[in-house]
């Protein structure tokens, strides 16, 4: 590299990593010039610029980083992904301004399914109402329903769809996936069945989506979708918010056209405005899926990983 490790700038705009006193830790023991996100901020684009000034790496979570970005860093050289989604990445912007970048998919699967499986379970046996009721001093009794012999949909089964899937397998459910690879080997392993995106909307009591943001998955789920859906059907949303419709979604609960609706995560965040929040049968946390102490220890190593093979590599050698 043009840029020796021991005089690089890295700035770290991830707020949980910047709170993690073990990364921090961690990470100086092989940069001494770091730069944390310490105020936890959600920085506007122009902010995010003026913070990423000078530095030669940079550690993002949730961050833009477009060509705007990149126009305006020109001394910015690499950046290394803390956690799994790369929606918020444009290669193009990275390829045009000869910007690396170090991503490992899958890393904080579990925290990610551990959550989606916590929401089925919750929504299956009126948790969240049964919780309240007690707050209120009201005394109700229903117990809801058992997780074991539903059939669930797993939209999506790539690493957390697939471990969701062994998350499940105890309780007996019917599992039905939906994925656009052909999975069939998996599929014949795990006693699972890969379907149609129809037939799992049609069929299933819980749907979990698990697909990365795009072009071709936005709003994957809107009206038309939510018109297939059973009157019990369970929707779970831990990927993306623009998949879901949440318009759509709305008035699908609020006239009870199907049960309910887990989510971790919103179309806009973290100033988050929806009016699904005003619905009791919306239940949401706030994208806290893949942040579990050892989720951001898991995406943590990671990255600095990526910064440490980044910085080991010759300008020749590494691939833009």
């Amino acid at each position: 590299m043009s840029t020796s490790k021991d005089s690089a700038l890295i700035v770290v705009t991830s707020r949980s990593f910047s709170k993690s006193s073990s990364l921090k830790e961690k990470l100086e023991n092989y940069f001494s010039n770091v730069k944390y996100n310490s105020e936890g901020k959600h920085f506007t684009p122009e902010e995010l610029i003026a913070f990423l000034e000078g530095a030669t790496a940079a550690i993002v979570g949730l961050e833009k980083i477009d060509s705007t970005v990149l126009k305006n860093t020109p001394q910015l050289k690499f950046i290394s992904k803390y956690g799994v989604g790369v929606d918020n990445i444009d290669f193009e912007a990275l390829k045009k301004f000869k910007v690396g970048l170090g991503w490992t998919g899958g890393v904080n699967k579990r925290s990610v399914s551990e959550l989606a499986l916590m929401f089925a379970l919750n929504s299956q046996r009126n948790f969240y109402d049964s919780v309240s009721n007690l707050r209120a001093k009201e005394w109700k009794f229903d117990g809801g329903n058992q997780l074991s012999e539903k059939t669930v949909g797993i939209i999506g089964c790539g690493n957390i769809g697939k471990d969701l899937v062994s998350l499940l397998k105890p309780f007996g459910v019917k599992i039905l996936i939906h994925d656009v690879l052909d999975l069939k080997e998996f599929c014949g392993k795990n006693g699972v069945i890969q379907s149609s995106l129809e037939n799992i909307l049609k069929q299933a009591d819980i749907i979990s989506i698990h697909v990365p943001y795009e072009n071709a998955t936005h709003h994957l789920i809107g009206k038309v979708e939510l018109d297939l859906m059973k009157k019990s059907t369970i929707l779970i949303n831990t990927s993306r918010g623009n998949i879901v419709d949440e318009e759509a979604l709305f008035k699908a609960l609020a006239n009870n056209q199907i049960r309910g609706a887990c989510f971790d995560v919103f179309a806009k965040e973290p100033n988050v405005h929806s009016n699904l929040l005003t619905l009791k049968n919306f239940w949401a946390t706030p994208h806290v899926g893949g942040s579990t102490q050892e989720a951001v220890m898991a995406m943590g190593n990671s990255a600095i990983g990526h910064l440490l093979k980044y910085f080991e590599m010759s300008e020749t050698d590494y691939e833009f």
